[in-house]
């Protein structure tokens, strides 16, 4: 079985179609979406049509990012849709013919079973930033959906498990890797990567918005491991 995490998506439908290609997920399979799959980018009712298509070849773990939030709480809970549209909720809106109304019911019942964060014996994952002394379940939807990482990085989660988020987006289209917090939004829309971790090797499959796909030399990895290592020993001294 393998188990791939998938960072923001953002609209860039060739890049999520050019990735699941090249993935060939099979039954046994696991992705694990961290949020953003909308706005921002040329096509989100693809991203979203291609996202329940793939639930029924393999087993997708989506988890909800701010910004599939804003378009609930304007859908559904019936809020003023002036944030969402200026956060790039107008290239969603496009997508759909013109009007949010004409999202349709699965793309809907898609939106609602999203996640909040999932959790196994060895990792977290939440769309935007986590605590490190609370259980990310009981943790605020501001940090859950909302808090960018700071400059100064947070420290472990007091759990011990490795920590894998989005949403703080990383303009040099590299994952940003350390033993104990990754996070995978590699800058898709803004001419970065659609980036995806196998959780077993740790190899990094990235895509960019036309669909080109590249993978980062084993050389590369050794060397912003070491690096990552140096860090987390300074914070340590």
């Amino acid at each position: 079985m393998a188990r791939h995490v998938i960072g923001d998506v953002h609209g860039c439908a060739k890049a999520l179609r050019s990735m699941i290609q090249e993935l060939a997920p099979t039954a046994d399979d696991e992705l694990i979406f961290l949020g953003d799959y909308i706005d921002r980018g040329p096509d989100s009712r693809d991203v979203i049509d291609q996202l329940i298509q793939l639930q029924s070849k393999c087993k997708v773990i989506p988890l909800r990012g701010n910004h599939e939030w804003m378009l609930q709480s304007v859908v559904s809970r019936g809020l003023d849709d002036a944030m969402w549209l200026r956060s790039g909720g107008k290239a969603t809106v496009t997508s759909y013919g013109g009007s949010a109304k004409k999202i349709p019911r699965d793309h809907l019942a898609f939106f609602e079973s999203l996640l909040p964060s999932y959790e196994t014996e060895q990792e977290i994952f939440v769309h935007a930033m986590y605590d490190p002394s609370c259980d990310v379940k009981s943790q605020s939807d501001e940090l859950t959906y909302w808090t960018h990482l700071p400059a100064s990085l947070p420290a472990p989660h007091h759990s011990g498990k490795r920590v894998f988020v989005g949403h703080t987006p990383q303009p040099t289209g590299e994952v940003l890797r350390h033993t104990h917090l990754v996070c995978m939004d590699t800058y898709c829309f803004g001419g970065g990567f659609l980036s995806a971790m196998d959780l077993e090797s740790e190899t990094v499959l990235q895509v960019d918005r036309h669909g080109h796909i590249r993978r980062v030399p084993v050389e590369r990895f050794a060397m912003l491991m070491k690096g990552c290592v140096q860090w987390f020993r300074s914070r340590k001294s």
